[in-house]
């Protein structure tokens, strides 16, 4: 797997629409799977895409209106891709 790069704005809109929760979601991700080494995780200032909000970006490939359920789901896809 070549390293993941994630990062979660940390604007006030997408942060209180979920991103808080996203963020703690992504830390235990990793944490409980073990990737430390092969994902950068970083926040991101407002992009100004608040109404598609929560937005995440992973690779460069924006995601919008993301909840754990969807984050959990696209962090498998690349997890298991090896």
């Amino acid at each position: 797997m070549s390293k993941l790069s994630i990062s979660v704005c940390m604007g006030s809109s997408c942060f209180a629409r979920g991103n808080a929760s996203n963020l703690e979601f992504i830390e235990n991700y990793i944490k409980d799977n073990k990737l430390e080494a092969e994902i950068d995780l970083s926040g991101s200032r407002c992009e100004g895409k608040c109404v598609t909000g929560p937005n995440i970006i992973i690779n460069g490939v924006e995601y919008n209106e993301v909840d754990e359920a969807k984050l959990k789901e696209i962090l498998d896809k690349f997890i298991n891709r090896e």
